[in-house]
């Protein structure tokens, strides 16, 4: 049976290369499964291979848990997509993206047909040259809700940063109310003392 070997180099990082030897009759679900095991990805997300000219440009398109909209529109699953249903060029090219929520894009193209080997179970990875890049974080789904979050969370952590525990603020703030209270009335004292003076000064003059 023939072995289809497939390049797989991410659009965005092509010094980063898988080849994975592949069952012709094996179907783009098992190639799927095959790629993001060599990175280490969870297969378990939305994604599409779309059949590809030299330039790239996508072409009918091959999904993997695709959404309502293109399951009305029939488009061809991967599980039930053989691989030797979408290959008539030797150097067949294919466009693939990896979990549309968060996309990595990724260019497949065949670089050798050859004869199936005993012993080897396939898909088979032959070939790794770098390591995937990490995947991209959950979508932010209420970026209001997780702003006002982040907020009271800033709040709480600087309660618990300062030197003061919640008590001890309480007990800061007492003394400030009293020492702004003293000085307060230092203040009245002093006055009341060059209010008596002036009053003495006054009752001077009257007499001289």
């Amino acid at each position: 049976m023939a072995i289809y070997r497939f390049r797989v180099t991410f659009e965005d990082y092509d010094d980063i290369i898988r080849e994975i030897d592949v069952l012709s009759t094996q179907t783009f679900l098992d190639l799927h499964a095959a790629i993001h095991q060599s990175t280490g990805y969870n297969p378990e997300v939305s994604s599409s291979f779309f059949i590809s000219n030299d330039q790239w440009m996508k072409g009918e398109e091959i999904a993997y848990l695709p959404n309502p909209r293109k399951r009305e529109r029939g488009v061809a699953i991967m599980e039930n997509a053989k691989l030797n249903k979408f290959i008539d060029d030797p150097h067949q090219k294919f466009y693939y993206t990896y979990n549309f929520e968060r996309p990595f894009d990724f260019h497949v193209q065949l670089i050798k047909i050859l004869k199936e080997e005993n012993g080897k179970t396939y898909p088979l990875l032959v070939k790794t040259v770098g390591t995937a890049p990490k995947p991209f974080g959950a979508l932010i789904t209420d970026p209001e809700a997780s702003s006002t979050k982040k907020e009271e969370k800033e709040e709480y952590d600087f309660l618990n940063e300062t030197e003061y525990g919640i008590e001890d603020a309480q007990d800061l703030e007492l003394d400030l109310v009293d020492d702004e209270e003293t000085q307060d009335g230092e203040e009245t004292e002093e006055k009341d003392d060059f209010s008596d003076e002036f009053s003495d000064n006054e009752n001077y003059e009257d007499d001289y």
